[in-house]
C-alpha cells in the first residue's frame, strides 16, 4: 500500500501544488484541516478531499478543529456533513482495516493553551493511548511522540511522553503519522517504525512542505 501523508493544511489545502499530490492508494491527513473548526471550513475541506483521486481517504481532527469536539455547538452539523461523504473515513479513537492493514487514528495531544482535543500530560493521555489496539499497523495522531519530529523553534521537545511509552513498549507499528509541530516536518526511523511528521505548512503558515510518501506492506 502506498500512502501519501499530509497534515496541518489550515484551510490552505487548495494551495497545495497538484504535482505534489503523487499517485498512491491512500491519502492520510493527520489533523488541523481548519483554522478554528468552523462548519464552512470543514465543508470546504471535505469537498476538496473527496475530489482527490485516491481509493482511500482518511483523516483525523487536530487542535484547531473544534467542530469535531462533542461539546461544540456545530458538532451535530459536522457529523451530519461527514455522512454526505461516504468515500472519506474520519477516525476518532477508532480504526479501519484496508487490505489487511489496521489503521488507528486519534486527535489528542498534550495540553497547550485552550485548543481542541487537549489533555493534561500523564494519566489523561495515557488513558487515551491505552485504547489503541495492540495489532495496529499504522497509527495516526495529531501530535508527535516526545523526542522525534517534535522540536520547536526554541529547541524544546514538546511531543507526548505517554505516547512514546506506548509506541516503544506495547505496539509494533509499521508507521506513525502525525503533524502539529510544523517545524518538525520530516521522517525518522526507530524501533523498526517509520515516523512521519507531515505538516504541510511551515511556522509562518505557508505551504512549503511536500506530502510524504510511505510504502507499507503487511
Amino acid at each position: 500500500m502506498n500512502i501519501l501523508c499530509i497534515s496541518d493544511t489550515h484551510t490552505k489545502h487548495n494551495k497545495i501544488p497538484k504535482e505534489w499530490l503523487l499517485p498512491a492508494d491512500t491519502i492520510i491527513h493527520a489533523g488541523d484541516i481548519s483554522s478554528r473548526g468552523y462548519l464552512h471550513e470543514i465543508e470546504n475541506f471535505l469537498k476538496w478531499f473527496d475530489s482527490l483521486d485516491y481509493t482511500n481517504k482518511i483523516f483525523i481532527a487536530g487542535n484547531h478543529d473544534f467542530g469535531f469536539q462533542k461539546f461544540n455547538s456545530d458538532n451535530d452539523s459536522v457529523m451530519s456533513l461527514l455522512q454526505a461523504y461516504p468515500n472519506i473515513t474520519y477516525l476518532m479513537d477508532s480504526f479501519v482495516v484496508i487490505d489487511g492493514i489496521k489503521i488507528y487514528g486519534s486527535p489528542w495531544q498534550p495540553e497547550f493553551y485552550n485548543w481542541a482535543f487537549n489533555l493534561k500530560r500523564g494519566k489523561p493521555l495515557a488513558d487515551k493511548w491505552s485504547l489503541i489496539p495492540l495489532d495496529t499497523d499504522i497509527l495516526i495522531t495529531h501530535g508527535p511522540v516526545n523526542g522525534l519530529l517534535d522540536m520547536t523553534l526554541d529547541g524544546q521537545f514538546v511531543g507526548c511522553e505517554e505516547l512514546l511509552d506506548v509506541v516503544s513498549t506495547k505496539l509494533n507499528l509499521k508507521a506513525h503519522i502525525c503533524g502539529h509541530i510544523h517545524c518538525g516536518y520530516g521522517t525518522a526511523y526507530r524501533l523498526e517504525t517509520t515516523f512521519v511528521n507531515a505538516s504541510t505548512l511551515n511556522e509562518r503558515y505557508e505551504v512549503m512542505n511536500r506530502p510524504i510518501m510511505l510504502e507499507i506492506t503487511k
